[in-house]
């Protein structure tokens, strides 16, 4: 038997937004993140990003409206937790 290290790397950062995703594929390619948000913006907070929408500045736990700012063309998502689960 030998001593092998298995290393793992999981990017649950993206992982809301790749379960979304598999719903609304129209979607892929582009500037999304799912987080909560108002008619607002101001009180929401950003909880997984896209590969294109982080090139643009975008990351996880940051308030909807800067993430706006950052990448006026960003596409949010409500989250929907009861998807995530299963």
């Amino acid at each position: 038997m030998s001593n092998l290290e298995v290393i793992a790397h999981f990017d649950m950062d993206a992982f809301y937004l790749s379960v979304e995703l598999r719903e609304k594929p129209f979607l892929r390619g582009k500037p999304v993140a799912v987080g909560y948000h108002s008619d607002d913006y101001r009180k929401g907070v950003i909880l997984s990003a896209s590969y294109e929408a982080r090139k643009r500045g975008v990351s996880s736990g940051m308030p909807v409206f800067q993430a706006k700012k950052a990448c006026p063309e960003l596409q949010l998502i409500q989250p929907s937790f009861k998807k995530y689960v299963n």
